[in-house]
């Protein structure tokens, strides 16, 4: 009897107790979004992509209009994102990070050089990132669209073979935004590719469609002015654009990363 009571008891000490030893993190997971205005709720893709995900995940758009890869980190607000991947509140966090847009501005607090700036811009926040604990992913930029005899124009493919190159020699997840909205925007052309624009297309504008060239907008009314928020152009996104366009970037992450699957509704 004393044999087998010490046998047993020998049995339970040596079982693991797993529930003990390796608590449940009850933490969410993160996704941050870091970028121009192409990524915000206003006139980006960013509320369409916020969307996709399952409710308990945290999905933080910290993206802001007219940024570049300099101008987001000397204003200070890379510093902020930092500070969110150290305040402890998340099991993971994912940091998606697109620039490009305003890097080819000629405004000398945006302007980057593509080769000894730009590159270097994109590494650091990608090493800035994994430092921290954090998932960095590089997303090339959106297509503009913009369409010459038919054929939608490639404006922005120095920065996307920029972004592509430091994915790879980083070994950095790649969200090919850039190719794949290229050849969906050149498939849909350049009238129905109007759809997706975030204000009201004046009539100049769809008169040219057709004709496979887009045309600069004309604006009949004073309360639409170029360089105002209300203005069309080829870039900018309405709630059309932004759910087509978030749904695509989220299904190119997964293909990307399939882990990423069991965050998505």
């Amino acid at each position: 009897m004393l044999r087998r009571t010490l046998i047993a008891a020998a049995l339970l000490l040596s079982t693991p107790v797993l529930a003990a030893d390796k608590p449940t993190d009850t933490r969410p997971v993160r996704v941050i979004l870091v970028g121009d205005s192409t990524l915000t709720d206003k006139s980006g893709y960013g509320k369409g992509f916020c969307a996709q995900f399952r409710p308990e995940v945290v999905c933080v758009n910290a993206a802001r209009g007219g940024r570049s890869s300099k101008s987001y980190r000397v204003e200070g607000l890379w510093d902020k994102i930092i500070a969110q991947l150290n305040d402890g509140t998340a099991s993971k966090t994912y940091v998606l990070i697109q620039f490009g847009h305003n890097d080819g501005s000629s405004k000398p607090e945006r302007h980057t050089n593509i080769e000894t700036e730009f590159g270097p811009n994109m590494r650091g926040y990608v090493l800035d990132v994994k430092k921290a604990g954090a998932v960095p992913v590089l997303v090339t930029p959106l297509t503009q669209r913009h369409f010459r005899g038919g054929k939608l124009q490639n404006d922005l493919l120095p920065w996307a073979q920029v972004t592509r190159l430091i994915a790879r020699t980083t070994d950095t997840t790649l969200i090919d935004l850039y190719a794949e909205g290229q050849a969906k925007v050149q498939a849909m052309g350049a009238v129905e590719s109007l759809s997706l624009a975030g204000q009201p297309v004046p009539q100049n504008v769809r008169d040219a469609a057709p004709t496979g060239t887009t045309v600069p907008a004309k604006f009949t009314d004073a309360s639409q002015g170029q360089g105002t928020a209300q203005a069309f152009d080829y870039t900018h996104l309405g709630p059309k654009g932004s759910d087509y366009f978030g749904q695509m970037v989220v299904d190119l992450w997964v293909k990307a990363d399939p882990k990423v699957k069991a965050l998505v509704k």
